[in-house]
């Protein structure tokens, strides 16, 4: 099998993110993005789900707010994938994962099918709060923007969420890189076939 690895380079008006991958690694990272919080979730969700990620923003219109930066960061993650995953031959494609952390706990289900959709349900009605600037809804917008970047189907839900943004994310972003390990991984029955009956994921 050849290697499954990726490199991006991604310009805008607003942003300007240089990117490498290798689905196949051991969880290592070098990430620097202008959004602490970010870049320690990508840790984690890299470590968690043995991808090697490089991932740098050189450029980044955070004097007027963090959107952008967010969910460019978001784009370009899902496009590596997609680029390193190629025609996806022989992938599992589904993958599911749970992470707890204290009484909160995060479940996520992935189905790389070429179609980019996102669930984020958040149980209850507990009042989030935001945490460096970072809320529940830019972790909305940096998933839906992985999910149509990889073309995946993404369902996320939090049961007994904490009050702690960083507490919530955290069981997000490591059940994410589970079920994408799992997803990713090279099944030896369908080894050299795509994993549709269509015969494509595009």
């Amino acid at each position: 099998m050849k290697p499954r690895k990726a490199s991006l380079e991604r310009k805008s008006k607003e942003t300007e993110i240089v990117a490498e991958l290798n689905i196949d690694g051991k969880g290592q990272t070098k990430i620097k993005t202008p959004i602490g919080i970010l870049d320690h979730m990508l840790e984690l969700f890299a470590f968690h789900g043995y991808f090697d990620l490089n991932l740098e923003v050189k450029k980044a219109d955070v004097q007027i707010d963090i959107h952008h930066t967010n969910e460019d960061v978001g784009i370009v993650l899902g496009k590596l994938f997609k680029k390193a995953l190629d025609e996806k031959q022989g992938i599992r494609r589904f993958g599911y994962a749970f992470s707890p952390m204290e009484s909160t706990l995060g479940r996520t289900v992935v189905d790389i099918s070429g179609r980019g959709y996102l669930t984020l349900q958040v149980e209850g009605n507990v009042v989030i709060k935001d945490q460096e600037g970072y809320s529940i809804s830019y972790l909305e917008h940096f998933l839906e923007s992985f999910a149509h970047g990889l073309g995946a189907t993404i369902n996320v839900h939090i049961s007994k969420p904490s009050e702690d943004l960083h507490t919530n994310i955290e069981t997000v972003f490591k059940s994410l890189g589970l079920a994408l390990d799992q997803a990713t991984q090279i099944d030896p029955r369908r080894e050299g076939t795509v994993p549709s009956t269509k015969g494509i994921i595009d």
